[in-house]
């Protein structure tokens, strides 16, 4: 519970109209792909056999966007929950290991925490940045999760807790995005790297150097 508030906390950091533009272009990358698999295939193997092959890219690659855009994250609890197709969770108390990823898509840089509890693992987004602005999750969330993080078992648990918290604190004082923790973060990421996981050495180091 966090501030009063019960049940699961959603932590999902895209919106809904986002989510369906997602969806739109994953279908026409589907398609494109598909059709030059295609096209591949209809020089060694003939027209029918390339439009088969066409069909089953097209209807993979837009199962596999369909299952990832369902995917719905909440905070239950100590658990970080993932439900799609089924529903998997891991303990942030007693995870395993806690890991800070940064992904660069075309210059939109998010930043995620991996949870990995046994063989299961979520990424979890805490912030979407493109330029100077972005999108993060909201401030109960932060504070639930920061919460959850200092209770944990895992040693790391603690410094990412100290890291939501500065970021929280970076929002209650109104910086800028490009003087948030979280925004400074995906920043240190070099480019030219679609996902790359930040040591926990250089996170430890960014921490400690906050005020």
């Amino acid at each position: 519970m966090v501030d009063g508030i019960s049940g699961p906390i959603p932590l999902d950091l895209a919106e809904v109209s986002s989510a369906r533009r997602r969806g739109c272009v994953s279908f026409g990358v589907a398609l494109v792909f598909g059709a030059a698999i295609g096209g591949i295939v209809a020089l060694f193997a003939g027209q029918t056999p390339a439009l088969v092959t066409a069909a089953v890219v097209i209807v993979l690659l837009t199962f596999l966007a369909w299952v990832s855009g369902r995917r719905k994250l909440t905070l239950e609890g100590d658990l970080v929950v993932s439900k799609a197709l089924g529903r998997k969770s891991v303990d942030l108390v007693r995870v395993d290991k806690i890991e800070l990823m940064v992904t660069d898509i075309r210059g939109t840089r998010t930043v995620g925490l991996l949870f990995t509890g046994g063989r299961k693992s979520i990424n979890l987004a805490l912030a979407v940045y493109s330029g100077a602005g972005g999108r993060e999750l909201g401030i109960l969330v932060l504070r639930g999760l920061a919460d959850v993080l200092a209770r944990s078992e895992n040693t790391s648990g603690l410094v990412f807790s100290q890291l939501l918290v500065a970021q929280l604190r970076a929002e209650a004082k109104g910086d800028v995005a490009a003087d948030r923790p979280l925004y400074q973060l995906a920043a240190l990421a070099p480019t030219g790297k679609l996902a790359q996981r930040l040591t926990p050495e250089a996170v430890t180091r960014f921490v400690a150097s906050l005020d």
